[in-house]
């Protein structure tokens, strides 16, 4: 008995060390794993699929600037309906007849009024239409506004990552601190494992009463129930973190070595303009502003160019005479719409004023936000330190008791009651060392402050 608590006293002493020594480990596992999360999570890929949308939208504002080439053909077959009279015969006889009396003979004959139908009658035109724009304003704001809407997807993917690399960061420290929980009830029932088998050697041999033997055997039960709970907490824990990484839920999850607390640089930080929500707002604030340049370039001139290279014909043929051009410029200038134009402007402007309100509204909201979760780390360090001392202290209490228990000058119920508050310190002090980087995860967030590649 004496050689077990010994052995007990050098393991709690390991202990103390692991969660009071300042030594910094690198966590290279986790990094690793919201690489992996960053690529294969659903809702990024979805909405990268949404960018590549706009990536081809802008292309196509980019490609109305070049011409544009189309080829047309028209076939006609027509009967009656509209004509026009020709008096050819009225207008042409008489001189005919003149000329016969001149000539003696009947070289000049008689001609018939002629009724020539309006509508063509088997009649072809086949043409290559080439236009090209010279100047539209609407198609410069076009392109602009695809453009910043291609950067608004952007940095809409980019706030998804933020988000799920904090919800990553959180359910690997969530899981690191079930594990350790469990180690720490596993550790302890050999502990309570090993009273119960020697208070039944004492009890059998009549040194101790009942009260102990029941004791210890009642803190065997609940220590096994307590570990119970822990492993469903961590497998919980388990399968959250490998859903937010796109895997089986039953996979495997290595583990870092953490043993310090985080950097306290980001608790002075008051910076929250590197935030996707507010560079969303800038971004959606320009293309508004594009927009009220679209409404605005009803007062400039639309011009374009036109050139048609074709044949066209009678019964399909193609001859010399038939093939033509006809180039054009062209020129739209609406000048008077009703005041369309004029409310469709202060519409965006209103907009703009929405706007920049809703900026300043957040850009305050953020800042808060950022307040609240550098307090929520500051008291998260202050818990942590508490604990570390209650941890030392726990430990002190149990090696007296254990000396005492050990001279006949405790009962075991004292023993009892030193171990539990030792595990109980072990556990606190567990759950206070992640927190902290629970709340180190949230402030990074709150000021965009981790590199996302």
């Amino acid at each position: 008995m004496i050689k077990n608590y010994q052995k007990l006293a050098c393991w709690c002493y390991l202990v103390l060390i692991l969660f009071c020594a300042p030594i910094v480990k690198s966590q290279s596992k986790l990094d690793d794993y919201i690489k992996q999360g960053l690529e294969s999570n659903q809702s990024i890929n979805q909405q990268n699929f949404i960018l590549e949308k706009n990536v081809y939208a802008l292309s196509e504002a980019k490609s109305m600037f070049f011409p544009n080439i189309a080829f047309s053909t028209t076939y006609t077959k027509a009967d009656g309906g509209r004509s026009i009279d020709i008096p050819i015969g009225d207008l042409m006889n008489s001189a005919y007849a003149t000329l016969n009396q001149l000539t003696g003979s009947n070289s000049f004959p008689q001609l018939q009024n002629q009724s020539v139908q309006l509508n063509p009658d088997n009649f072809y035109d086949a043409k290559f239409r080439v236009t090209q724009p010279i100047l539209n304003a609407e198609l410069n704001y076009n392109k602009k506004i695809k453009s910043k809407q291609l950067d608004l997807q952007k940095t809409e993917i980019l706030l998804y990552k933020r988000e799920l690399v904090k919800e990553i960061k959180t359910a690997y420290y969530n899981y690191l601190k079930a594990v350790n929980a469990v180690e720490i009830y596993h550790s302890y029932l050999k502990l309570v494992n090993e009273g119960e088998r020697v208070n039944k050697k004492l009890f059998d041999n009549g040194k101790i009463n009942r009260t102990a033997l029941i004791r210890s055997q009642n803190e065997v039960s609940k220590i096994e129930a307590s570990i119970v709970s822990a492993v469903k907490t961590q497998e919980s824990a388990q399968y959250y973190f490998n859903f937010l990484l796109n895997r089986p839920l039953s996979d495997s999850i290595s583990i870092d070595e953490i043993m310090d607390l985080p950097s306290g640089s980001l608790l002075k930080v008051e910076d929250v303009n590197n935030r996707e929500e507010l560079s969303k707002l800038k971004i959606a604030k320009a293309i508004n502003e594009d927009l009220t340049g679209l409404a605005k370039s009803h007062l400039i001139p639309k011009i374009g160019a036109s050139l048609d290279l074709g044949s066209q014909a009678f019964d399909f043929e193609v001859k010399k005479q038939s093939r033509y051009y006809l180039f054009g410029i062209s020129l739209e200038w609406n000048l008077f719409t009703f005041g369309r134009d004029k409310y469709r402007i202060k519409q965006t402007i209103s907009d703009q004023h929405a706007i920049s309100s809703k900026t300043d509204y957040l850009q305050q909201q953020l800042l808060t936000e950022l307040k609240v979760r550098q307090a929520n780390m500051q008291s998260a360090i202050a818990q942590y330190d508490a604990a570390r001392s209650q941890l030392k202290t726990s430990q002190t209490y149990f090696n007296d008791i254990s000396k005492l228990y050990k001279e006949g000058m405790a009962i075991y119920i004292e023993l009892l009651d030193a171990q539990n508050q030792w595990v109980d310190s072990q556990l606190q002090a567990n759950i206070a060392l992640f927190d902290t980087w629970v709340s180190y995860s949230a402030i990074e967030r709150a000021n965009a402050s981790f590199n996302i590649q």
